[in-house]
C-alpha cells in the first residue's frame, strides 16, 4: 500500500507546507473561502473538521481539463456528467480558453503531478469565484503559485466564458455520493485516531482540517497547511487516498505537540548525525531535526494503529532504519508503554520523548548498515517503471524539475548535468536537461537533447555509449512537440509540422501534449517574447 510522505515539521507549519512526492510551497486558506464553500459542505462543527466541495478547486480543473491535462477517465467511470463536461471542455473554443490553453502549455512540466501541484494550490488559496482574488500582499503567496503568475486573471476570464458557474450548479450534485463516503472515512480516521491518542475532541479554536473532494483531480492527492490550517485534496476513493488523510490528520492532531515541547525535542539532537549518514534519508531532514522528529513520530503512531506485531513489526522497523528513519523504532517502543498508560498523549508527549536514551540509539547503530541509494525501493513504495530505479536518481530528478518550477535554470541544469553523469541513458534526465536548456535560452542544445529523445532505442542497453533509454509516451510526445516549436522558431515549417504529427501519433501520449501538437499543426508556434530575450519554446 503505498504511501505519500509529508516532510516538513511542525516547527516549519507557519510559513511552509508538507508536501507528497511532488510538493513544496506553502499555503494560506482564507477563512472566507472555507466557510463559503457550502455546496456540499459539511454541517458545521465545533472541531474544525469538515468534508467539503470547492468551487475554486472545480473551476481550476475545468481550465486545465480544457487545456489538455493527463486526466485520469478511470476514476470517473461513475461520473458521467463530468466525463462529459470534460469532453465538452477540449472541445471548447474562445480568447480565453485558447489563452488558457497557450498558459498550460508554456508551464508544463515533465510529470502531470508536478504540473497540477501548483495550480492546486492556487485553488487553495484563492478568493471564490468569480474573481479567484489573490492575497493583495505578494509575501502571503505560496512560492509555487508565483510559478504561475498571471492564471488568476486567465481563469477569471475563462470562468466568464465557460459558464462554470452554471456548470458547478448542474454538475456539483453528481460528487454527493463519493463526499459521502469520504466524510465515512474521515469519521472513521478521526475517531480511530483520537481513541488511540486519548484525545478528546475540542473546539477548534481557529485550527481547520478540510478535506476538499473532487472527482476531476482523478487518483491524485495533494496535501497543504499554514499554520492551524491544513487541507487536502482528493478525487478518488482508494487505499492510497485513504492512507494519505490518516497521514494528514494525524500531523494535524500531533505537529502542535512537537511544536509546544521542540526544547524537549531538541535534547535528542544529537541522533541527527546518525541519520544524516543514511543515503536513502530524503536530504531536507539532513539539517532538520525537528522535521526528522515530526515524522518519524506519525510513522510510529501509523505502525502502532496497523497493530502489527512480531516479525512483520520487525521488518517495518528494519526498513525504518535503514532508510535513516532511525527514530522511528524508539518511538514506538516509548508508544507501547503509552498504549498501557491512562493520560492523553498531550500531557504523555514530553515523557515519551525523554524516554529516547540518545546514548543506547547512537550505540545500537555502532551496527546497522544503512541501505544504499542504489538499493531498490520495497514493493509498493514506489510504482511503474521507476520502482527499480536508485533513489539517488529518484532524488536527482524531483529536485531538478523543482528547480525547473521555481525558473532556477543555473541549478536545474547543474542538477540534472550530475545525474547525466552517473545515468547518461536515463530518457528522464535527458528530458530535464532539455528543458533546463530551453530555459536557459541553448536552443541548440535543447534541439540536440530532444533529438536524442525521439531517435531513442528501446534495446538500448545500460552503458551503451550516448544510447538514451526509449522513453515514455509522455516524454516522447512532448519532445517531438518541443522541437516543432524549435524548427517554428527556425522558420522551417515542413520539418515542424512532421514533429507536431509525430507527437499525434504516439501511443498513449497525454492529453496536454496532442492539444499542443494539434495547435503547432494549425498553427506556428510563436511564443509571446520579452524584451531582451532570445525566442525559445517555452516549456
Amino acid at each position: 500500500m503505498r504511501r505519500l510522505p509529508i516532510r516538513k515539521s511542525a516547527h516549519k507549519l507557519t510559513s511552509a507546507c508538507f508536501a507528497f512526492v511532488l510538493v513544496v510551497a506553502g499555503i494560506g486558506i482564507g477563512s472566507s473561502a472555507r466557510n463559503s464553500q457550502a455546496q456540499q459542505a459539511e454541517p458545521a462543527n465545533a472541531t474544525g473538521i469538515s468534508v467539503e466541495a470547492s468551487p475554486q478547486i472545480f473551476a481550476t480543473m475545468c481550465a486545465l481539463d480544457a487545456a489538455g491535462f493527463d486526466a485520469d477517465e478511470s476514476t470517473l467511470a461513475e461520473m458521467p456528467a463530468r466525463l462529459a463536461l470534460r469532453e465538452d471542455l477540449l472541445k471548447m473554443r474562445g480568447p480565453a480558453t485558447e489563452a488558457v490553453r497557450q498558459f498550460y502549455r508554456d508551464h508544463a512540466l515533465a510529470s502531470s503531478t508536478e504540473t497540477l501541484s501548483p495550480y492546486m494550490t492556487f485553488a487553495l488559496v484563492a478568493d471564490l469565484p468569480p474573481s479567484f482574488q489573490l492575497p493583495a500582499n505578494r509575501d502571503q503567496i505560496p512560492p509555487s503559485v508565483l510559478t504561475i503568475d498571471g492564471f488568476q486573471q486567465l481563469l477569471a476570464s475563462f470562468y466568464l466564458e465557460a459558464n462554470l458557474g452554471a456548470r458547478w450548479a448542474q454538475i456539483e450534485p453528481e460528487s454527493g455520493p463519493v463526499i459521502v463516503r469520504f466524510r465515512s472515512v474521515v469519521r472513521r480516521i478521526v475517531t480511530v485516531s483520537d481513541a488511540y491518542l486519548r484525545e478528546i475532541e475540542k473546539p477548534a479554536n481557529g485550527r481547520a482540517f478540510t478535506v476538499y473532494v473532487e472527482p476531476l483531480v482523478g487518483a491524485r492527492t495533494n496535501f497543504r497547511n499554514s499554520g492551524d490550517h491544513y487541507a487536502i485534496v482528493v478525487g478518488s476513493l482508494s487505499d492510497a487516498s485513504v492512507d494519505t488523510i490518516q497521514h494528514a490528520y494525524l500531523h494535524f492532531m500531533l505537529d502542535r505537540f512537537v511544536l509546544r515541547y521542540r526544547p524537549v525535542v531538541d535534547t535528542k539532537r544529537a541522533l541527527l548525525n546518525v541519520a544524516a549518514r543514511a543515503p536513502q534519508l530524503p536530504v531536507e531532514y539532513h539539517d532538520d531535526f525537528v522535521s526528522l522528529m515530526d515524522e518519524c513520530l506519525i510513522k510510529a503512531v501509523e505502525l502502532r494503529l496497523r497493530r502489527l506485531s512480531g516479525d512483520r513489526l520487525e521488518a517495518e522497523l528494519k526498513k525504518t532504519d535503514e532508510s535513516g528513519f532511525i527514530l522511528v523504532r524508539p518511538l514506538v517502543a516509548q508508544l507501547q508503554k503509552f498504549e498501557k498508560d491512562a493520560p492523553a498523549m498531550s500531557y504523555y508527549f514530553p515523557g515519551l520523548l525523554t524516554g529516547i536514551d540518545v546514548q543506547a540509539e547512537q550505540k545500537r547503530f555502532q551496527g546497522v548498515t544503512f541501505a544504499s541509494v542504489d538499493a531498490a525501493p520495497a514493493p509498493g513504495e514506489q510504482g511503474g517503471n521507476d520502482a527499480a530505479q536508485p533513489a539517488e536518481l529518484e532524488r536527482w530528478i524531483t529536485e531538478g524539475n523543482r528547480q525547473i518550477a521555481n525558473k532556477d535554470t543555473e541549478a536545474a541544469t547543474a542538477t540534472f548535468q550530475t545525474a547525466l553523469a552517473k545515468y547518461p541513458n536515463d530518457s528522464r534526465v535527458v528530458y530535464g536537461l532539455a528543458i533546463a536548456s530551453v530555459l536557459s535560452g541553448q536552443g541548440d542544445r535543447a534541439k540536440y537533447l530532444f533529438e536524442q529523445l525521439v531517435s531513442a532505442r528501446s534495446s538500448a542497453p545500460p552503458g551503451a555509449g550516448g544510447a538514451v533509454e526509449a522513453a515514455n509516451p509522455s516524454i516522447l510526445a512532448w519532445s517531438h512537440v518541443y522541437l516543432g516549436r524549435i524548427h517554428d522558431l527556425q522558420d522551417d515549417r515542413e520539418l515542424a509540422v512532421n514533429e507536431y504529427q509525430a507527437a499525434l501519433t504516439v501511443d498513449g501520449a497525454p492529453e496536454a501534449a496532442r492539444v499542443a501538437a494539434q495547435s503547432g499543426v494549425e498553427t506556428a508556434y510563436k511564443p509571446a517574447a520579452r524584451p531582451g530575450e532570445n525566442q525559445q519554446p517555452q516549456p
